[in-house]
């Protein structure tokens, strides 16, 4: 379960108070990238995703 740091070609906002585009996409890319990319993604909107989809298809990361 991803919440809203990692959606199905998209990430979470960062245009909030305290959001930061630096510190998803690192997070992204150190914590949730590290997984296997057979890893199933459920994110707090919209559909499922793997890693492995996200690494290759997702353009804010």
């Amino acid at each position: 379960f991803s919440g809203d740091t990692l959606f199905c070609q998209s990430i979470g906002r960062t245009d909030f108070p305290g959001g930061s585009y630096a510190e998803i996409t690192d997070s992204i890319r150190n914590k949730l990238f590290k997984l296997p990319d057979e890893t199933n993604v459920f994110p707090g909107h919209m559909g499922t995703t793997t890693i492995g989809f996200e690494k290759e298809n997702n353009p804010f990361v």
